[in-house]
């Protein structure tokens, strides 16, 4: 395992990478909540667009839960392997 190449990329990454989806839907957030609906119907979209906000958020929870158990599992074999 090479830690010195592992820490070049780590670093390389931060100043390359994109925003993480979590910013993304920090700022789809801030701008549903700027909006101000003008009718009853444009009210409830807001509503559902924001409902929908928050099930994008529980599914994106649940699959950096997972990528991190699976990303132990890998290590585990990967050290089991040596």
């Amino acid at each position: 395992m090479d830690f010195r190449r592992m820490t070049r990329e780590f670093l390389q990454e931060g100043k390359t990478s994109k925003p993480s989806l979590a910013s993304y839907l920090q700022s789809i957030s801030e701008v549903l909540e700027a909006i101000t609906p003008r009718t009853k119907t444009d009210t409830l979209r807001m509503e559902r667009a924001k409902a929908n906000l928050k099930e994008v958020r529980r599914q994106m929870r649940r699959l950096q839960e997972r990528v991190n158990v699976l990303e132990e599992q890998v290590q585990v074999l990967e050290e089991s392997k040596e």
